[in-house]
């Protein structure tokens, strides 16, 4: 998440934000926050349709990109109560992703067993069982299968 998507969640300026981290940089390792890179920046700029102009354009440091961790501890850091019930938005947002991804892990394991088992069936009944494969494995990708 960019900082900027974060001090908006956390009801704060990009630069305080910012600010805080670099305060408490031993609050962030690595896997925390990444520095975007001079050209990551001017490539990410260079496809925007409209570059805002005027004072505030230029960046003085490189943006920051906060991994989920990193975006739960910058929350400490900045210690609003805003920010706390911020928190525990964000900490169940990410509770629920990993569900989510979990639920689906559980189910591709279990089709890829149900057709492991189907190569003993008559081609008929495999047939059969390949159509409501398809059907679920449609129903289970993006916007129900649809691009």
């Amino acid at each position: 998440m960019m900082d900027s998507e974060l001090a908006k969640l956390y009801g704060t300026e990009t630069r305080v934000l910012n600010q805080a981290v670099r305060r408490n940089r031993q609050r962030f390792p690595g896997d925390f926050v990444i520095e975007l890179t001079h050209q990551e920046v001017t490539r990410s700029r260079s496809q925007s349709v409209i570059l805002n102009a005027g004072r505030g354009s230029n960046l003085k440091y490189p943006p920051l990109a906060f991994t989920e961790h990193g975006a739960i501890m910058a929350a400490t850091v900045l210690n609003s109560p805003h920010a706390v019930q911020m928190t525990v938005f964000v900490v169940r947002a990410f509770v629920k992703m990993r569900e989510a991804l979990l639920v689906n892990a559980m189910l591709a394991r279990e089709i890829a067993a149900l057709k492991a088992r189907m190569e003993t069936l008559d081609t008929s009944t495999r047939k059969q069982f390949e159509q409501v494969f398809e059907a679920i494995l449609g129903l289970s990708g993006p916007a129900g299968g649809k691009q």
